[in-house]
């Protein structure tokens, strides 16, 4: 025994006409138990759209009453479909590139078929000609691409850049709301919907078939819908705003009759040989059915070439395999062989779908007759068990809204409908550096933001979340992350490549310098998008001596590789260079120690070192202008012998030989008693040999250098008893 709970009740509210229909299924089969057909008494429906919600209301009314009647049972439940004709779809391709090659997860899909709706919401807003909101209802991708090829299914595979072709469908909200007003009237809730092209194709073409590049046009009484299918699903909708109406209306002038009576001849022209009928003066009269053909062929063939014309539009611009016809237009003689025609497919191929699709159909009452202009309502009741939906209200950032409810609606679908930004809901990075390196390209990523904080009756909850009628919902925008940054010192290549030189016979390893757009820069340069930046495979002298923290005689020849030269002349890896050192910058204050020509503490201690030969007992200290000005009384005089093993040491070409009479000197420094040997004559930077402190600590601080209360220079004379401070200044 079937409950009332048991049963649905699909309405199809047409143009012509209003067609009910109430059953249940049962293993596979629907049992029609009632049905009922009234045409509107007025027009009150145009191309699908209801102008008088009242009258409609009305025949809605009368439909529920017979049903009821038939039942014995009260209906307060129904489901609808919104017609094809007020349907928007948009076909686009949409595509994602990574930043390296990724392996594609389900978010990422997830991720390309937003973007795929929200670019057809664009194009959508852009085409839109009409006074009407649009919604979107529903999505179907009909195909995947990776790296430009096509693929069925995404996940799991690495990709460069993944695609895909997306149809995305829209209802006006005006439309919607005009079927709910004229059912509410009847006293009836919708408590399913969908659209009249998927109700009919659900019927009219099986799965199995939609493998087959079939179009199914239904011929209503002001459109005719179309539906492409192909590789298992439906890959687009369309319309043209012609159909049975406008054969109606051509009956109309010809013979005088009213609109209904001439709906009744086109009908009986497809049966019967004869048509009979009554004009408006009352005159009766007997015509062969095939003058009504003969009447109406022009206007079939134009509605069949457009028909034709949009399904190859609609199909890549070629033809389909094949072609179904539902809906009472469709049935007016010679439709199914114009539109053969036009399709350049064989007269067969093109066919009525009516008893045939139905035989899951069984009708209790044997007056019905199974024929096409019962797919569609049909289908809505069918489509009650397969996808049940209706239109749900929400509370989006403390705006009411509606929402088409396809079943599986998600927080994203509330976000996309409001206009949201996709954008704003997932983290965004920083601004990037894009820049080149030695000629290949570097990208440096800013840093990630804040995901978007989404509440869902008050609780934190993701964005894939289930909605639900009447709840309540705020999205707080997620947040871009600091942009990126970085200096030439932060770059690799900087840190671990270093180039090297003999000054002095002393090895000297040095940073590679660094061009930027063809300026050398500091290592603290912030590299900016686009740069150009090059590491370079030499030094010039004076970059080399100030990298060295050294000032050089110009009184003396420079020797790169033995060969005189000048400032500029370029010294590559491991050439020789010799040159004579005025003195050594003199740092009045602190602050000025502190100052990084290319060079930091570390780099000052190098370049000292190169020069100073301290470290080894007989040999001559500092330049020669210092020497002259060490006191008389210091100083030990050569005897004969060594000026005669100078002379011979320098027909030699070796080195002359240092002083051989090391003193002992003693010093404070810091507070603590320091005794220098094994020298002749002592400078500022000797100390650091007997001392433990380590120039590379100062982390940006000025180094501070006194001797006896005044700022000393690393290259000044120390005399016995000077009392000397060495300390790293606080900023």
């Amino acid at each position: 025994m079937i409950t009332p709970d048991e049963l649905v009740f699909g309405l199809d509210i047409g143009t012509r006409n209003v067609v009910g229909s109430v059953g249940y299924k049962e293993d596979k089969v629907f049992h029609v138990i009632a049905h009922s057909v009234k045409m509107h008494e007025t027009r009150a429906m145009l191309d699908g759209q209801i102008h008088d919600i009242g009258r409609v209301g009305n025949t809605i009314r009368f439909i529920k009453e017979d049903l009821e009647s038939q039942l014995g049972q009260q209906l307060s439940d129904v489901c609808i479909a919104a017609a094809g004709r007020v349907l928007k779809t948009v076909t686009t391709t949409v595509e994602h590139k990574f930043a390296e090659e990724t392996i594609v997860t389900g978010e990422d899909i997830h991720t390309l078929d937003l973007l795929g709706i929200e670019q057809a919401q664009q194009v959508l807003a852009e085409e839109n000609d009409t006074k009407y909101k649009f919604y979107c209802v529903g999505y179907s991708v009909v195909h995947y691409y990776l790296n430009d090829e096509m693929f069925t299914n995404l996940e799991g595979h690495k990709a460069d850049t993944i695609a895909e072709d997306i149809i995305v469908t829209f209802l006006p909200e005006d439309v919607v709301d005009g079927l709910y007003s004229a059912v509410n009237l009847a006293g009836l809730e919708v408590v399913n919907l969908t659209l009249e092209p998927i109700a009919a194709i659900n019927v009219a073409i099986p799965e199995n078939f939609r493998m087959l590049n079939i179009a199914l046009v239904d011929v209503g009484a002001g459109t005719s819908d179309i539906s492409i299918t192909k590789d298992g699903s439906i890959i687009a909708y369309g319309m043209i705003p012609h159909a049975g109406d406008e054969l109606t209306e051509l009956i109309v002038q010809q013979y005088l009759v009213d609109f209904n009576t001439a709906e009744e001849m086109k009908l009986a022209s497809t049966f019967d040989e004869t048509v009979e009928f009554k004009d408006i003066m009352g005159i009766s009269h007997i015509i062969p059915s095939e003058e009504i053909w003969e009447l109406t062929a022009p206007t079939v063939e134009k509605i069949t070439s457009e028909v034709a014309e949009k399904i190859r539009e609609l199909n890549g611009n070629k033809s389909v395999s094949a072609a179904f016809v539902v809906g009472g237009g469709g049935k007016i003689h010679g439709f199914t062989e114009s539109l053969a025609e036009y399709l350049e497919l064989p007269k067969e191929r093109v066919a009525l779908r009516g008893e045939e699709v139905l035989q899951a159909v069984k009708f209790e009452q044997e007056s019905v007759k199974k024929d096409p202009l019962l797919v569609t309502p049909i289908g809505i009741c069918l489509n009650y068990y397969d996808q049940k939906n209706n239109f749900i209200m929400v509370h989006f950032n403390g705006d009411r809204m509606k929402l088409y409810d396809n079943g599986h609606l998600t927080l994203v679908d509330a976000a996309l409908n409001a206009g949201f930004p996709n954008e704003d809901l997932f983290p965004k990075r920083g601004k990037e550096i894009n820049f080149t390196l030695n000629g290949k390209p570097r990208l440096i990523r800013g840093e990630a933001g804040e995901s978007a904080v989404i509440r869902f009756n008050g609780k934190i909850v993701s964005i894939n979340t289930p909605l639900e009628p009447n709840s309540y919902i705020s999205i707080t925008p997620s947040t871009a992350g600091e942009d990126a940054t970085c200096t030439i010192e932060m770059l690799e290549e900087y840190n671990k490549d270093t180039i090297a030189f003999y000054v002095n016979k002393k090895l000297v390893s040095c940073p590679r310098l660094v061009e930027v757009n063809g300026e050398i820069q500091l290592p603290s340069y912030q590299i900016q998008d686009g740069d150009v930046i090059e590491t370079r495979n030499y030094y010039t002298v004076g970059q080399l001596a100030e990298f060295m923290d050294l000032i050089l005689n110009k009184n003396y020849d420079i020797l790169v590789n033995n060969r005189v030269t000048d400032e500029d002349e370029p010294v590559y890896e491991n050439f020789e260079v010799e040159w004579m050192v005025d003195e050594h910058p003199v740092f009045d204050t602190a602050a000025e120690a502190s100052k990084e020509t290319g060079a930091d503490a570390a780099k000052t201690e190098a370049g000292v070192s190169a020069d100073m030969e301290a470290a080894e007992p007989g040999k001559t200290v500092g330049t020669d202008a210092e020497k002259q000005d060490v006191p008389e009384t210091d100083a030990v005089s050569k005897t004969d012998q060594e000026k005669a093993d100078t002379a011979e040491a320098e027909e030699d070409g070796a080195e002359p030989a240092a002083p051989l009479f090391p003193t002992d000197l003693s010093v404070i420094v810091n507070g603590r008693p320091v005794l220098l040997q094994g020298k002749p004559v002592y400078v500022f930077v000797d100390v650091f040999e007997h001392i433990k402190f380590d120039l590379n600590a100062g982390n940006g601080r000025p180094i501070v250098t006194k001797i006896n209360g005044v700022d000393a220079r690393f290259t000044q004379q120390l005399h016995s008893g000077d009392r000397i401070e060495i300390y790293w200044k606080e900023n």
